[in-house]
């Protein structure tokens, strides 16, 4: 289902590492929001709103609502810059679209049927080579997330980027430089270990070559 998010934020001119530390302090987060032939205006917003929506995975790649001083944009979320060691964000870049804007995005990828596939079934197990992938679209067009169906994958087999089945006006970024391009994104492969039965090969000590001299 699809989710909507709505995030409230007011214009500021006070720029700087000093007032942006002011501004993390009061519980703000600093942020640009930049694009489509507009100046780029710098902003804050609550933090503790911003937290929320970041639990959701579709905030990273849906059409966002920034409400900056009453007036209503669309956007993307473009950058986010995180604490080293706090859970805290400590700046957000949001880049203004239209329907028809073209653009580039971070796509998470949803794996199903991954127990039932006939490689799992085998024994395999499953080896996720890539979470999300980069896509080309219409803001419009831009979808929440892939799907990529794992139940036909066998054993040893390998699915990559053009396997994906995209949505109509999606196309992957990478396969746009060509077939060589076509990175694998997720395996499934035989257990490893399997030498349980294998004989050790005995080996000769200096006291066994004595004996078979004598």
């Amino acid at each position: 289902m699809s989710v909507d998010f709505n995030i409230n934020a007011e214009s500021r001119s006070d720029v700087g590492k000093g007032a942006s530390r002011r501004l993390r302090h009061a519980g703000k987060v600093p942020g640009i929001i930049y694009g489509s032939g507009k100046d780029p205006v710098s902003l804050t917003t609550d933090g503790n709103q911003l937290m929320h929506h970041l639990e959701h995975e579709a905030f990273y790649s849906h059409i966002l609502t920034v409400t900056l001083d009453g007036k209503a944009e669309k956007v993307v979320l473009k950058d986010l810059q995180r604490h080293p060691a706090k859970p805290k964000i400590l700046h957000v870049d949001f880049l203004r679209v239209g329907d028809n804007d073209v653009i580039h995005m971070q796509v998470p990828v949803h794996f199903i049927n991954e127990e039932s596939s006939a490689g799992v079934k085998e024994g395999g197990m499953v080896s996720h080579l890539m979470n999300s992938v980069e896509i080309i679209c219409k803001a419009k067009d831009l979808p929440e997330f892939l799907t990529v169906d794992m139940t036909n994958v066998e054993l040893g087999a390998s699915l990559h980027l053009s396997d994906i089945e995209m949505p109509n006006g999606v196309a992957s970024a990478a396969l746009t430089h060509g077939a060589d391009h076509d990175l694998p994104i997720v395996s499934i492969n035989a257990p490893k270990g399997g030498g349980e039965d294998e004989e050790t090969e005995e080996t000769e000590t200096p006291a066994d070559a004595g004996d078979a001299a004598e």
